[in-house]
């Protein structure tokens, strides 16, 4: 995320993939502008702010956690002052990161994926409420999302590992330890269980929307009425940025031909991205992206790039990826079907120009950029 000064076409950053969303945030600023102050490049959550002024601006704490940069954006008239209710909301990334990551060997979740075959095994508060929600959606969805693709993820080389394609008895043996029948999990004793050896779990789909409404909670508790929470393009909303009535958006282009091809007013408490962003394997003149089918056990085809609006930042990140892997048709199906949702989906097309579905809720809401005209074309569905 980035917030900018008030300019006909702003632009977000280009540089490392690893710390670039899929959606920036595009703030029309009151006219003393905005202040982007980064924290340290490592290491814990960090805020340095600037001195205190009378008019309110968007001012930008930033920090590090699961894996990329965080961003917390309060609407301030005194920065010094407010930096502590940002170091707390930023203090919420670096915990529930100890407990959901999949990425080291002491979370909670690594805990469970060594003892839950073994029995029924305890699971810490957190990790509990997104395993529910996780699970929630994974029936809604008819099984397009699935934590337990862990081992397909491995396999890839997505999880702890160099992107390529596996040998199919590799993939096959993977699959095998694939599906929501594989956990047995009881929300009331807050126990989790694995079917069988192999079985592992994967909350990389949610866990970092869980974590950005948990932290917009922390704001809202201390008083902030007006903030933006952004962890690597999921995002959660408070009020509104300085000096404009809503925050927009800028959706990423799924291509990286220019740093975003449309804006959205956001009016939603929570939105999210999923699309073969930043991971991905070419190989035999194709691209395979990180997420995975668990239906088929192979990575999803049919979008690049899924857009959703929801009540909250979890379920905005559980039903991008969800709708991802349902696939362009059937996504626009569940989009419709579902009124807490509201969705862009983005499919490759020919000659080079690709077709963005918005649904029709968001018209008023979307705008493609002039200069994507020529590569994107736009139905409402």
């Amino acid at each position: 995320m980035k917030t900018f000064p008030a300019a006909p076409r702003p632009a977000c950053p280009s540089g490392r993939r690893l710390a670039l969303g899929a959606l920036c945030a595009v703030l029309l600023l009151a006219p003393s502008g905005a202040a982007v102050v980064a924290g340290p490049a490592s290491g814990g959550p960090g805020v340095a702010p600037q001195a205190a002024s009378s008019a309110p601006r968007s001012v930008g704490y930033a920090g590090r956690a699961m894996g990329t940069q965080v961003r917390v954006t309060l609407v301030s008239a005194d920065s010094s002052a407010d930096a502590p209710r940002a170091r707390a909301a930023l203090e919420v990334f670096t915990r529930l990161d100890s407990i959901l990551s999949n990425w080291t060997t002491t979370s909670e979740v690594a805990r469970l994926n060594r003892e839950a075959a073994a029995g029924a095994t305890p699971v810490q508060e957190d990790a509990a409420r997104v395993l529910e929600a996780a699970l929630r959606v994974g029936r809604e969805s008819a099984g397009a999302f699935d934590i337990t693709v862990e081992p397909l993820v491995r396999a890839w080389g997505f999880l702890g590992g160099r992107p390529r394609v596996p040998a199919p008895a590799e993939a096959e043996a993977a699959f095998a330890r694939v599906g929501l029948h594989q956990l047995e999990f009881d929300p009331a004793a807050r126990t989790l269980r694995f079917a069988r050896e192999g079985v592992r779990i994967d909350l990389g789909g949610i866990a970092k929307g869980y974590a950005v409404d948990r932290a917009a909670e922390v704001l809202a508790a201390h008083g902030v009425r007006d903030a933006l929470v952004d962890i690597s393009g999921n995002m959660a909303a408070l009020g509104a940025p300085a000096g404009a009535p809503h925050w927009r958006i800028g959706i990423r282009d799924p291509r990286d031909r220019m740093p975003y091809f449309a804006r959205l007013r956001f009016d939603r408490p929570g939105i999210s991205t999923s699309g073969k962003y930043e991971q991905f394997v070419a190989a035999d003149g194709r691209t395979y992206g990180h997420i995975m089918d668990p239906r088929s056990g192979r990575p999803a085809e049919g979008l690049i790039s899924v857009t959703v609006l929801a009540p909250s930042a979890m379920e905005a990140d559980a039903w991008s990826t969800a709708l991802f892997v349902l696939g362009p048709a059937e996504a626009r199906r569940v989009a419709v079907e579902r009124a807490e949702l509201e969705a862009i989906l983005v499919s490759p097309g020919a000659a080079g120009v690709d077709t963005v579905w918005v649904e029709r809720g968001l018209a008023g809401r979307f705008q493609l950029e002039a200069g994507a005209a020529g590569m994107f074309h736009v139905e409402l569905f």
